[in-house]
């Protein structure tokens, strides 16, 4: 602070309490806007600059699982046991567990609470799960104690899991019919040459305990999706002999499940760019590339440090794949599985490039891929994500099916890798994969596709809709109409904001990439996020983060006028919106010359109007804002002056 004397101060208090001064009116500033506006302050477990604390930690839940598929009368039947660590602070008297089946019953929360119409949350009601013969283990307490409600099981202990690093196991018997109508995220489609089974939410599962809730136990209701611990996965599927099963992780067991064609092909295909038919399409049910003609085949599969698996399984499949280049000479393969109503180069034919270029990019770009495989699988599922395997929709072709693929693969960095709570943030992985697969597209084939992300200003409309919601509503809970807009495109367009228009390419991808590699296979809160993003990119974003992802306002900056000055000019903006931004200009001048202009952000902490002194010996024929439109400005009819632009 200036150092006052003492009797220069006497004289402003005096001046002020005089009874002969004339009373001044308060201006208010917009300081309001620019301050922090959640705690965001650390502690041990979670810095101030958005890192793990020193005494950050997480539990871990390690599973094997038997089980198997009959076609005939479409269920699963398995055995699971699961290592639960409790690297908490604080023993553990019980766990509790999702049952994500129980959703397909007639009086679950999820079915009374979906609107009977118009959503693709609706599923089956003749599901749910049956559970037998469970044992928690505590070292050598025993206890077959559990309680169910709805789609949630609490497994209690005779004896607590100690805290920093105490383990317990969990074991039972699970089964249940698997739904034709999955809500979007699993079930079955008949196709002419047998039935496509999709598998996820297909055993019980640990919820997350953390630092910041305790125990993350909403349940399961059909548009909030799923928030796991990780851990290591060695599972094994029995399925009919004539069937072909794709999966998360890496097979174990290839030599029992594959004919000598079939490894022959795939051997082939791990060190081929393009892509090779392990089932050709005249091939399907044909049984001599079969390991067994008849009976069952038992598919081994392991996956390690991930959050979650999954699995396709048919007779009717098409089966193709190709190798995937990753940094520092790493590889994985790219699969594809799907029907013969599928095929075609318009349509299914290219699943394996797109799934190899897409994951290629994000591996080179952000942070390299992790897993052996990236399986995609045609199923009637519009687009749903798994660790290293999709399901998309097996109608999709062309630009549609590029999109889905794309962006379902772009899932494994949000939220498989960066692992956020989706139930409750759906923004933070929807939102922030929408946005990387703005960048993809346009780099596959040279922009084979288009990719509209920047079009904000198409986006306006909802905008300024009366209907619009915050991007924090919970998914489950959102206007379906929203849900597109407030947990994918308007988060995505927020960063693109940040990349684009507010911190630059090289200061975003910088910030941006250390988040993934800091909080990759943790759990990151979104005040991690923005602490991270600040504190990388050395810039205060309270003014952005606040407004943009906690608020429904708008952004309307506009021209109010150019005026001569001396031998200079005076241009006068003014922020009519809600949300500030930094102010880009183009001046163009009579010569035909013009030139850009930035105006930080600040200006607009002493209130909503600015002028700027724009010293040159030109004269000025217009001044455009957003010459590179990419802010979604509500009101493009005052971004020009003269007024000859655009009209209100």
């Amino acid at each position: 602070m200036r150092y006052l004397s003492r009797a220069m101060l006497g004289l402003a208090v005096a001046g002020l309490f005089s009874t002969g001064a004339k009373a001044q009116e308060v201006v208010e500033n917009n300081q309001k806007d620019f301050n922090e506006f959640m705690d965001r302050s650390g502690d041990m477990y979670r810095t101030a600059s958005g890192k793990p604390g020193p005494e950050y930690w997480q539990n871990e839940t390690d599973y094997k699982i038997e089980a198997t598929l009959n076609d005939e009368d479409h269920t699963i039947k398995g055995q699971i046991e699961l290592t639960y660590t409790n690297n908490s602070p604080q023993e553990l008297e019980f766990i509790w567990m999702h049952l994500e089946q129980n959703r397909f019953t007639e009086d679950s929360r999820g079915t009374l609470t979906t609107p009977i119409q118009g959503n693709r949350y609706n599923g089956d009601i003749d599901g749910g799960y049956t559970i037998s013969h469970l044992e928690a283990k505590v070292k050598r307490s025993s206890s077959s104690d559990y309680l169910i409600t709805d789609t949630r099981m609490q497994v209690f202990f005779e004896d607590p899991i100690p805290a920093n690093g105490g383990e317990a196991t969990v074991s039972m018997n699970f089964e249940y019919k698997i739904p034709v109508d999955g809500m979007d995220r699993m079930g079955r489609l008949d196709v002419e040459d047998g039935t496509i089974y999709a598998l996820a939410q297909w055993f019980p599962r640990a919820a997350v305990f953390d630092d910041v809730e305790g125990w993350n136990i909403e349940p399961y209701l059909g548009a909030g999706e799923f928030y796991l611990d990780y851990g290591d996965y060695d599972f094994k599927i029995t399925a009919p002999a004539s069937h072909i099963v794709v999966s998360s992780g890496e097979l174990q067991n290839p030599r029992q499940v594959l004919s000598s064609t079939v490894r022959e092909r795939m051997d082939r295909a791990s060190k081929s760019d393009s892509t090779v038919y392990l089932i050709k399409p005249e091939e399907v049910n044909d049984m001599s590339l079969r390991a067994k003609q008849e009976g069952t085949l038992t598919w081994h599969f392991k996956m390690e440090n991930t959050r979650d698996v999954a699995f396709g399984s048919s007779k009717a499949f098409i089966w193709d794949a190709a190798k995937i280049d990753l940094p520092g000479g790493k590889k994985a393969m790219a699969q594809s599985a799907y029907p013969k109503e599928s095929d075609g180069q318009g349509a299914w034919s290219r699943s394996t490039e797109y799934s190899k270029a897409s994951v290629e990019h994000y591996s080179e770009k952000w942070f390299p891929y992790p897993y052996p495989v990236a399986v995609n699988v045609a199923a009637d599922i519009g687009g749903m994500e798994y660790p290293g395997l999709n399901f998309c929709s097996w109608k999709s072709e062309g630009a549609s099916l590029w999109g889905v693929t794309d962006h379902e693969f772009g899932h494994n960095w949000f939220p498989m890798i960066v692992g956020t709570n989706e139930r409750r943030y759906a923004w933070m992985d929807e939102g922030f994969n929408t946005f990387i697969n703005y960048y993809s597209t346009l780099d596959f084939n040279d922009g084979e596709y288009p990719a509209r992300l920047n079009k904000t200003r198409n986006m306006t409309g909802w905008f300024t809709s009366e209907q619009r919601e915050g991007i924090d509503t919970y998914p489950d809970v959102s206007n379906l109409r929203n849900l597109g807009m407030i947990a994918y495109y308007k988060p995505a367009i927020g960063l693109l904001l940040l990349r684009e228009y507010i911190l630059g390419e090289e200061r975003f991808d910088n910030a941006f990439k250390s988040y993934i590699e800091t909080w990759a296979y943790k759990h990151p809160q979104p005040a991690d996020f923005f602490n991270h993003m600040e504190n990388v990119s050395g810039e205060n974003l309270s003014w952005f983060f606040s407004k943009w992802f906690y608020g429904t306002g708008n952004i309307d900056l506009g021209i109010d006028g150019v005026r001569q000055y001396q031998d200079n000019y005076i241009i006068s903006v003014a922020n009519r919106g809600e949300i500030p931004m930094p102010v880009k200009m183009e001046i163009s001048y009579q010569d035909g010359s013009s030139e850009n202009v930035t105006l930080p952000v600040e200006i607009w902490q002493r209130g909503d109007s600015w002028n700027y002194l724009h010293r040159t010996d030109k004269s000025i024929e217009n001044v455009e804002l957003d010459p590179d439109k990419i802010l979604p400005d509500v009101n493009a009819g005052n971004d020009t002056w003269p007024k000859s632009f655009y009209e209100d």
